[in-house]
């Protein structure tokens, strides 16, 4: 039996954890400090963004765990992958136009499975490997089989950047180097914590 299609109750009460653990985290983080590092809202895509949002400060590290190059320009920069206990892993990080114009977000990256294509641009195509388990964890869905992860992508201006998040079930606890593989995107190995 593939990771890939789990019960839909299962996906129910993982989705319910999610939801539970973000909100948690995002309570957890409230401001304080002195305002230097506060900007205006100039990481939302400007196509509209309908969809989920991860907490910026969620979980990030200084240096990135990895950094992988797309096409036209595009950055993905892996700040965390933590496991939660809920038995999934939360990758974080942020999606960079390094380029010199603005950049249409490639709808590659939503994978080629109609039930997420269908609930628009994401990152639903994305993978984590397990290269000693020889094992493929594919991004979770909930209960409508909405992707457990950034959605709504739209264009990207030239040094625009997008906070992103990707939610996969947990490796085996000897797996704690993995590869994550995003379409369009190089391949990078990451260390999950926790």
């Amino acid at each position: 039996m593939s990771m890939r299609f789990t019960a839909k109750a299962r996906r129910g009460m993982v989705a319910l954890t999610v939801a539970a653990g973000l909100a948690l985290g995002v309570a957890g983080c409230g401001g304080g400090g002195d305002g230097e590092d506060k900007k205006p809202n100039a990481t939302a895509p400007s196509s509209g963004n309908r969809g989920s949002q991860p907490s910026a400060q969620e979980g990030e590290a200084e240096t990135p765990l990895a950094e992988v190059k797309g096409t036209e320009g595009l950055l993905l920069q892996i700040t965390s992958a933590k496991k939660d206990g809920g038995g999934f892993v939360t990758v974080s990080g942020n999606l960079k136009n390094d380029g010199a114009k603005s950049v249409v977000i490639p709808s590659q990256m939503s994978g080629d499975e109609t039930e997420v294509i269908k609930h628009g641009p994401s990152l639903g195509g994305a993978t984590l490997v397990d290269p000693k388990g020889k094992k493929r964890y594919y991004v979770l869905r909930d209960t409508d089989g909405r992707p457990l992860t950034t959605t709504g992508f739209g264009t990207l201006d030239a040094g625009q950047t997008l906070p992103v998040f990707m939610q996969f079930p947990a490796p085996p606890p000897s797996a704690t180097d993995v590869t994550l593989q995003v379409p369009t995107f190089s391949s990078g190995t990451i260390k999950i914590s926790g």
